[in-house]
């Protein structure tokens, strides 16, 4: 076994409307964990951190219509950097261990990691639950160092096992679903906290109808549900222009303008190593989803300029976004990530022409009906 100290950093520290720090309560369950296992509980302060190199590109990001993922870089920056590093030089300890859902290809055996080869990252044995997509910048530094003791073990295990030893109040708590450290608040009067509202208007993604106006791209994300007065049909966000403060509005859920089949990302960061094809300059096949909740998806990478990717699917994905970690898998094996830089062109764009044809015939039998990816 382990010799055991709790550490609990606090990342978040301004005070909502009635002067709770949202932070207090998980400190709170840290020192009930921390007593009721008799262990030690440390705090360290990481604000600072946190505000630089996370919360302030959040912020632009929005600002510019790009639809952040604050949690992967809290995990790349802080939990496993400047927590990690503060950890390592503080206390010595052989290893830190976290209670994210993931695995790695050592187990709990750190001396049969052998630095040459590394570490590799794999999804736990709970699927639903794994976390590796959150964890898919982390430094092969920290990989080699950290425990995931969760990583092999069901939520409903755990939870159990919790209520046994007697930490049933913690296996009772809802899971944390908000933004990473803030807790959970309406997004929407959040974010008006440090983004100014700008009107803007919606566009018919078709025919430059201006259809009704808002108060700033920073409150959509691609492929939400407008809400247009006086519209008969349901709308949603296909393109945004922040400096205009355009958001181009497709009818329909299905719509074309809604799909792609090709995006393009930053230089990718990998875990372990590069993959053998893409050092060769070929096309490289795995799999790769861009939000938590999708599943995993074939595509092919290409090598780009400057080490960039371009990233070409077999089939069409809706809601494609700028701003989002593409996150690589070799089956069980995280891989790395890359951030989408921009989308390639629409299925609208890709086949205009016979979109237009395809509408005249649609509109000549009935003018309510909209164009799906399925005419194209």
């Amino acid at each position: 076994g382990y010799e055991v100290i709790g550490l609990f950093m606090r990342n978040w520290d301004i005070r909502d409307e009635q002067g709770l720090c949202s932070t207090d309560p998980d400190k709170e369950d840290a020192q009930f964990v921390c007593d009721r296992l008799k262990i030690p509980l440390y705090e360290v302060n990481f604000v600072k951190e946190y505000w630089n190199h996370v919360f302030s590109g959040f912020v632009r990001d929005y600002q510019r219509g790009i639809i952040p993922n604050p949690d992967i870089l809290c995990n790349k920056y802080i939990k496993f950097g400047a927590f990690f590093d503060y950890a390592m030089e503080k206390f010595q300890p052989d290893a830190i261990a976290t209670g994210h859902y993931a695995r790695t290809s050592f187990g709990e055996n750190l001396e049969s990691v052998d630095p040459e080869k590394g570490a590799k990252l794999l999804k736990s044995k709970d699927e639903w639950k794994d976390q590796t997509f959150f964890l898919s910048q982390i430094s092969q530094k920290a990989l080699q160092k950290s425990i995931f003791p969760l990583g092999d073990k069901l939520k409903t295990d755990v939870k159990k096992y919790a209520a046994e030893i007697g930490l049933e109040k913690i296996a009772k708590k809802r899971e944390s679903m908000g933004i990473c450290f803030i807790g959970k608040r309406k997004f929407a009067s959040f974010i008006e906290e440090y983004i100014v509202p700008q009107e803007g208007k919606f566009v018919h993604v078709e025919t430059g109808e201006v259809l009704g106006h808002h108060e700033g791209v920073h409150h959509y994300t691609y492929g939400q549900n407008i809400r247009i007065p006086g519209m008969k049909c349901r709308f949603f966000v296909a393109e945004m222009d922040a400096k205009t403060q355009t958001i181009k509005a497709a009818p329909g859920t299905e719509h074309p303008s809604l799909y792609a089949e090709t995006f393009f990302t930053g230089e990718p960061y990998w875990i372990n190593r590069p993959p053998r094809e893409l050092l060769q300059d070929q096309m490289c096949d795995m799999d790769f989803r861009f939000q938590k909740t999708c599943p995993v998806t074939p595509c092919t990478l290409t090598l780009s300029g400057g080490n960039t990717l371009i990233v070409s699917l077999p089939e069409p994905l809706r809601a494609l976004s700028p701003g989002q970690f593409s996150v690589f898998y070799s089956g069980e094996e995280c891989l790395g990530s890359a951030r989408i830089l921009r989308i390639g062109p629409s299925l609208y764009t890709l086949n205009y022409k016979k979109y237009q044809e395809e509408k005249s015939d649609i509109q000549g039998n009935d003018d309510n009906n909209s164009i799906s990816i399925d005419n194209i």
